[in-house]
């Protein structure tokens, strides 16, 4: 427990945010921390209507004493990274608490967090994400059942073995001179938390992991804001991974620290290999039946069901932290479906991280968010979703079809092993289709 208070900033980086900006500035309001001891930055680079709900809160909460600076930019260069370089320039903390404008703090996340830069060794302390709205749809479910597991498996097991870890964007307090001994904000990545997560563990920096501090967010409802936070989310890890592991394989690090960062960093990816492996097997199917002395090069093959299985018993494990009273039943619910829409994904996010990977660059989307909790909450009149009904949109709906003839293709030619998986592809291909359609419909 702190006896002696650090200076901390806390910074809310926000940009359009009308639905929830209210949300994040009361819950901050709250934090149980001496008042002259922490600074809140307010970096709002907003253009519509939130800059006015800003101040007029700023002031209410001026007048109760709180020390909040709303800073402007007038222009959105470097997007979010642009702006947390921009208020790092006059954050008067020693140590900066970042939140990005979905998630709520509990009261007492400085009292929990600010104890462990005790040790002057540790440049950042990143905690758990919680999912106020987990229970809204199918779809929020689903995200959280991946989350879940990426908080709980992951960094837990990655801090165990020593391995790198990173700031997971929002939720993390940082030491203000780690952030300056590694190079600062960039925003030549999608994921610039990411970024400077690798290049200060470059630099010899500790990162913490409290998996026991849960700090709630809001989870997309929509597949349109699903998409464009995968896009972000896999597209910046491969840039990362291009712009970072260079320098990590030449570092002095232990060898099995350099094969869990070639993992970590392209980890997105996989959903390259699942689009090919998909696109290809259904012409596989006619090589096999018309060169059966290749046959058994089809059968090894079943060595890659060894995949499955881990993947499986990671959710597994998952599961059965999250959900003790009934982890047998969530996880028959979900686990399936959760790899059905990830299968369906593939396509999205398979050329978002191709993008990464050969340098093409493009403007940061922010995910919209809605403030919806209860399922009886509509989103519907948001005005921050444009319909739209893209190419990308059309393409999901032509693999659907595309995997459907590999069912029928299957059954003609009596090869029934890529039944089951071409039932999965099309099912999750429909599946994105039909979210997709849906959210453009209901805008």
């Amino acid at each position: 427990m702190l006896t002696n208070f650090l200076s901390v900033t806390v910074q809310l980086p926000v940009y359009n945010e009308k639905y929830v900006i209210e949300r994040l500035l009361d819950a901050v309001s709250k934090l149980n921390y001496p008042k002259d001891r922490f600074e809140i930055q307010l970096l709002d680079d907003s253009t519509d209507e939130t800059s006015e709900i800003i101040r007029i809160k700023s002031l209410t909460l001026q007048q109760q004493g709180l020390n909040i600076n709303v800073i402007h930019r007038k222009d959105r260069t470097g997007y979010k990274a642009g702006a947390l370089a921009h208020g790092l320039k006059s954050a008067k903390g020693e140590f900066i608490a970042i939140f990005d404008a979905d998630f709520i703090p509990e009261s007492d996340f400085l009292l929990k967090t600010l104890p462990h830069f005790t040790n002057n060794n540790v440049g950042v302390v990143q905690t758990r994400w919680g999912h106020i709205n987990r229970n809204y749809s199918l779809l929020t479910r689903l995200q959280a059942f991946g989350l879940d597991a990426h908080f709980s498996i992951e960094q837990t097991a990655r801090k165990a073995a020593g391995s790198f870890i990173n700031f997971n964007g929002t939720c993390g307090v940082w030491r203000k001179r780690c952030i300056e001994d590694a190079g600062g904000w960039s925003a030549d990545t999608l994921t610039e938390d990411l970024d400077l997560s690798y290049r200060a563990q470059l630099k010899g920096w500790e990162f913490r992991y409290r998996e026991d501090i849960e700090t709630p967010g809001e989870l997309p409802v929509i597949m349109s804001a699903i998409k464009s936070q995968q896009y972000r989310w896999n597209k910046g890890a491969a840039e990362t991974a291009r712009k970072n592991f260079g320098s990590v394989w030449r570092g002095d690090f232990y060898f099995k620290n350099k094969i869990h960062a070639f993992f970590h960093l392209f980890n997105s990816s996989v959903f390259v290999f699942i689009l090919i492996a998909s696109l290809l097997s259904i012409p596989m199917l006619w090589i096999k039946a018309t060169h059966p002395e290749i046959g058994w090069l089809f059968h090894a093959g079943t060595i890659f069901l060894l995949g499955f299985f881990s993947i499986t018993f990671f959710y597994w494990i998952a599961t059965k932290q999250f959900h003790k009273d009934s982890p047998t039943t969530t996880f028959l619910s979900l686990y399936p479906r959760f790899l059905i829409v990830s299968m369906g994904l593939s396509f999205h996010n398979g050329l978002a991280v191709l993008e990464g990977l050969v340098g093409r660059k493009s403007p940061f989307i922010r995910t919209p968010k809605f403030n919806v909790t209860d399922s009886k909450e509509s989103w519907s009149g948001n005005t921050y979703i444009k319909p739209r009904f893209t190419l990308g949109v059309l393409m999901e709906g032509l693999l659907a079809l595309y995997f459907i003839a590999g069912i029928a293709a299957g059954i003609w030619l009596q090869e029934g092993g890529l039944i089951f998986f071409h039932l999965m592809l099309a099912l999750g291909f429909g599946s994105v289709f039909y979210f997709s359609m849906k959210s453009s419909l209901h805008a």
